[in-house]
């Protein structure tokens, strides 16, 4: 064998050596991105869906109305005074815009992670 040869050998012996080893860090740190992911992803959005207005208030003026008319018979029903939700103030409006980022950055991060794995 010529010395170019024997380099060629053991390079490819070392290269698949550092591959492996690359590959089995990275690929354990991949399975972890997705745990955390979705751990970030469902802390969110607790924390969004607890920043919404309650619907309750405009369900209970609406079923009143509906008692209210089922009592009545088939007269003409009051008039509906639905409750008026409260206007958002800025920074309500930059702390759910923020949530909402996150949770989007958050499933991107694991939707990347699961490309990667199977990739």
């Amino acid at each position: 064998k010529d010395v170019r040869s024997q380099f060629w050998e053991t390079y490819e012996v070392v290269a698949e050596e550092v591959d492996s080893e690359f590959l089995e860090r990275y690929n354990g740190d991949i399975d972890i991105i997705p745990t955390f992911a979705g751990l970030f992803s469902a802390v969110t959005t607790s924390f969004i869906i607890a920043s919404q207005p309650n619907p309750g208030d405009t369900t209970n003026a609406l079923l009143i109305q509906l008692i209210l008319l089922a009592a009545n018979g088939t007269s003409a029903p009051q008039s509906i005074t639905l409750p008026q939700p409260a206007g958002y103030s800025s920074s309500n409006v930059w702390a759910q815009s923020l949530a909402y980022a996150s949770l989007l950055l958050s499933l991107f991060a694991a939707f990347g992670a699961i490309l990667g794995k199977q990739w």
